[in-house]
């Protein structure tokens, strides 16, 4: 429960496993891999954190918080798969996509914050 204390001292939970809106499955362990699909940023109720596109509705800063919420769901369902956040060895892939406004260059800042969390959280392992 390592990492999971670690997102209390944060000021974070992980949110209620929800069920998918569309036709696939959150996570697949093949071997000792496991695949992650994509999650999307919600609040309570399941609606959009922050709508709309970043540079002309949305903020870097809220971009940079609905990805970190996307990352919370997404380790929702790792734990759900594998029962424990503390069983994954090493982040392989992180991939962050950023609904965005014709000539909005800062999509790095706003990955940022799927991958700050994944680095707070596991160090050299999370990134």
């Amino acid at each position: 429960m390592e990492i999971e204390n670690k997102l209390a001292q944060m000021g974070l939970e992980l949110p209620a496993t929800t069920t998918p809106i569309a036709n696939f499955v959150p996570a697949v362990r093949v071997g000792n891999l496991l695949f992650v699909s994509g999650h999307i940023g919600r609040v309570a109720g399941g609606d959009f954190m922050h709508p709309g596109h970043l540079g002309q509705d949305v903020t870097v800063e809220q971009g940079y918080e609905a990805a970190r919420q996307s990352m919370l769901e997404a380790l929702t369902s790792v734990k759900s798969a594998i029962g424990d956040l503390d069983k994954v060895k090493q982040v392989v892939k992180l991939l962050c996509m950023v609904n965005s406004a014709p000539g909005f260059g800062d999509q790095p800042k706003v990955a940022n914050g799927a991958s700050d969390l994944l680095v707070n959280l596991y160090g050299d392992r999370g990134k």
